[in-house]
């Protein structure tokens, strides 16, 4: 008995069992880490992922059905709007960009591909408000549209007070409810004008984003630019004097950035442009620019293949290493050029 109690009561054996019972301690809270750090990439590499297509007449026949409603001139187009809003929200992971938590805030590619869609989202919108949806510049806003721009050009990062899912939801439910009246025959004050000048304000629009796009995506090599700001006009001025010639790259860092942010934004553009084509097929028709707006489409569709590379490379332009920027602004480019000849076709008359 006493060799007992001398043999537990020892500071030697007692020191010896804290220690094992400490480490067994520390191998169950590394284990759930671990665990925890696992099942963090797995959810990321679920995440990480691009919405699939969807037809776009289809689409709004499904959803004119739902609501027992009628194709009218610009219903596919709204249609297809509040779809692309929806799937920013809805898509797998849901919606990404203010994330606070593993693994959502350690991914970057996705929330720059919403960035991406929601700037086609935010172009539009004001486009709707300003022309689609008035017949002249005297005209009265439409009520749902005026309120459902500012929906979405809330700040994309707000994680409360209020979330931006919750606004962005706001603006979804203001263009459900102008859809509603524009397919309602007895509500004549929500309009949607198929115009030959509405057509070539959107694609204005669209034109000064693919243009910044396709410069961004080009400097990921670096090159020297010249200034051309005041190009062509004797009697131009600027605020500041700016450098005659500098060198114009794209931060390291950004480089995928940028590269997800364009596809993100061409894959709201090729669905919209399928939606106008049908809305504006009249028009397109008239002016013998349907092929036009086809070939743009065309241009666009290469931008959503699959990226096989597990990184986006940024090889030198005729290196022995791919660069996906430069592939990315080729087609933009291409698809830019083509914008500025039907913009010049719809002027024309």
């Amino acid at each position: 008995m006493n060799l007992k109690f001398w043999q537990r009561s020892d500071p030697v054996f007692m020191q010896d069992e804290e220690t094992g019972f400490g480490g067994r301690v520390a191998r169950i809270a590394g284990g759930a880490i671990a665990a925890y750090l696992v099942g963090c990439l797995l959810l990321a590499w679920w995440w990480d992922y691009e919405p699939d297509s969807f037809p776009v007449r289809e689409n709004a026949a499904m959803m004119a059905q739902q609501d027992n409603d009628t194709l009218v001139t610009g219903y596919i187009t709204t249609a297809t709007l509040v779809t692309l809003a929806d799937t920013l929200l809805d898509k797998r992971g849901g919606y990404l960009s203010n994330d606070l938590f593993p693994p959502g805030i350690w991914m970057d590619n996705v929330p720059e591909w919403e960035f991406g869609v929601l700037t086609l989202l935010r172009d539009s919108a004001r486009v709707y408000r300003n022309d689609f949806s008035r017949s002249q510049s005297q005209s009265v806003e439409d009520k749902d549209l005026s309120e459902a721009e500012g929906k979405f050009f809330f700040d994309n990062n707000s994680w409360a007070l209020p979330q931006t899912e919750d606004e962005y939801r706001d603006g979804i439910r203001l263009f459900r409810s102008y859809l509603g009246r524009l397919a309602d025959s007895a509500e004549t004050n929500a309009q949607f004008y198929a115009r030959a000048d509405n057509l070539q304000q959107w694609l204005a629009a669209v034109e000064t984003r693919l243009g910044s796009m396709s410069q961004r995506l080009s400097a990921s090599v670096g090159k020297r630019q010249l200034n051309t700001d005041l190009a062509g006009d004797t009697a131009a001025a600027q605020a500041t004097a700016a450098p005659k010639d500098q060198i114009v790259k794209t931060p390291w860092l950004q480089i995928d950035n940028v590269f997800y942010e364009t596809r993100g934004f061409t894959y709201a553009l090729i669905h919209m442009l399928r939606a106008l084509e049908h809305d504006f097929g009249d028009v397109l028709d008239k002016k013998n620019a349907r092929v036009s707006l086809q070939q743009i489409i065309r241009e666009l569709e290469p931008t959503q293949e699959t990226l096989w590379s597990p990184m986006v490379l940024n090889g030198d332009g005729l290196g022995l290493l791919a660069n996906h920027s430069l592939v990315m602004a080729s087609y933009i480019a291409r698809a830019n050029a083509a914008i500025i000849d039907l913009r010049a076709l719809l002027i024309q008359g």
